[in-house]
């Protein structure tokens, strides 16, 4: 690819991915072709990615498409292949994703933070969660009983529920319902991407035809109609003759099998370890992963902002600093709370991971901060608020700490229309002007924006 044009071949990947997955979402209809297509291209966008695709969720929906490749026929685009049954080898390694999805996620929470064991994680968790959403707000006030039990539940979900998989039909059954349940959840108490709504997928692969025959219409031209025609046959020993695809077709189940029982070992050692690590890959290809979430619990919020201002000299007391607004993150006290589940703000989570370290740890800011130094316009849309749309750029950019807590909902500053409130704790990162980063950009071979003049 010529690599001079980068914006241009992420975006014709994305199309790409995006224009096959909408064929396959309207139509019902998918092969191992177009499935492989879709898993290789987010592979590459992964694997260039670096820390803005460092989520563990992007390895769970790589895990997820892998083994969705092979739920399809080789070729045929059909809703119900008639040669193609769904292979148990698939539906296990469905299984085998949502069990150790849960189970790594319920023992890294144990492993890592003693609030899980004293059952006051959720004391805090509402609100020092990465984007919060409304219902966060007021689920962060509820009574202390009510989060013990919450606690107790994750627990229970996580640790025990996992194993009714191996349990016979109806506990495998009720583990998927219990599953989607807590998803649903988790979906409406937290903007956690589209974590959630993947996570469900595999939760599907604990249901027979007959626990999710109600969904589907009974009509002569209906899939469960024809489902119940293909089983009456098989009932009946109508078989259709053997297909040397079909052969071909265990074979690579079989492999498939083996390929994830190899692949599981040093998955299953980290899960038994006592220094678990979590959404972390064991194999390039990131075929089976370890997975977990919230394996510590952040009890104080804090939050960079980004303040920029046009006056000569950073240091003068009448100098005014205007906030940046990002689209989604805590920064105005009287703005709502956002509500974007299953979109994913890639640059205001990373902010959320930034303010509990420092800007050394974390140097893409200081090359965020040059950014809009520049007036970059591809890095303020990414950007909700740009207090200098219609002027020249800012002189000076900083970023400042503050400490957030939510407002109490019948309180002084919920009455005045607050949903945070918050404290200023110190710099975060220096004033800084466009000529001060030339070495820094240097030294990382990062190309120095140039200057945009936005005008009226």
């Amino acid at each position: 690819m010529d690599w001079s044009n980068m914006n241009f071949n992420l975006d014709l990947l994305a199309l790409v991915g995006l224009g096959l997955s909408f064929f396959v979402l309207v139509t019902g209809c998918a092969n191992m072709i177009l499935m492989a297509t879709l898993w290789a291209l987010y592979m590459s966008l992964v694997n260039v990615g670096q820390i803005w695709y460092s989520f563990g969720w992007e390895s769970q929906l790589l895990e997820t498409g892998f083994l969705g490749i092979f739920l399809c026929p080789l070729w045929t685009l059909s809703r119900l292949p008639r040669h193609t049954p769904t292979s148990r080898v698939v539906l296990w390694g469905f299984r085998w994703l949502i069990f150790r999805i849960m189970l790594g996620a319920g023992l890294i929470k144990i492993r890592g933070d003693k609030c899980w064991l004293d059952l006051t994680c959720m004391d805090f968790h509402y609100e020092t969660q990465p984007v919060p959403n409304p219902m966060a707000y007021y689920l962060h006030r509820s009574p202390w009983w009510f989060h013990r039990f919450e606690t107790l539940s994750n627990h229970f979900i996580e640790l025990l529920v996992p194993f009714f998989l191996f349990l016979g039909r109806r506990m495998c059954i009720l583990h998927g319902g219990l599953q989607i349940l807590f998803q649903v959840i988790l979906i409406i108490s937290g903007n956690l991407s589209f974590l959630n709504w993947l996570t469900i997928v595999p939760s599907l692969a604990c249901f027979d035809d007959a626990a999710l025959g109600f969904l589907f219409l009974s009509g002569p031209r209906g899939l469960k109609y024809q489902v119940l025609k293909i089983q009456k046959e098989d009932t009946q020993g109508v078989q259709p003759k053997p297909r040397y695809g079909c052969t071909v077709r265990r074979v690579v189940n079989f492999s498939l099998g083996i390929l994830v029982a190899w692949l599981s070992v040093p998955v299953i050692i980290n899960l038994l370890s006592s220094r678990q690590v979590m959404n972390t890959s064991f194999n390039p290809l990131r075929i089976v992963n370890t997975y977990g979430a919230f394996g510590s619990i952040t009890k104080d919020r804090t939050e960079v902002i980004l303040q920029g201002t046009t006056s000569p000299n950073a240091s003068a007391p009448d100098a005014v600093w205007e906030d940046y607004e990002f689209k989604c993150k805590p920064g105005d006290p009287w703005r709502r709370p956002c509500l974007i589940s299953p979109y994913h703000y890639r640059l205001d989570w990373l902010m959320w991971f930034a303010a509990f370290q420092t800007y050394e740890h974390n140097d893409w800011i200081i090359h965020l901060a040059g950014k809009l130094l520049a007036g970059d316009s591809e890095t303020l849309s990414l950007l909700a608020l740009n207090p200098f749309e219609g002027r020249a750029p800012p002189r000076w950019i900083r970023g400042e700490h503050y400490r957030y807590r939510f407002s109490l909902p019948s309180g002084q500053h919920a009455a005045q229309g607050k949903w945070w409130i918050r404290k200023r704790i110190g710099p975060y990162f220096p004033p800084l002007q466009l000529e001060d980063l030339k070495d820094y950009f240097k030294t990382r071979e990062w190309p120095m924006p140039e200057l945009h003049l936005d005008t009226p």
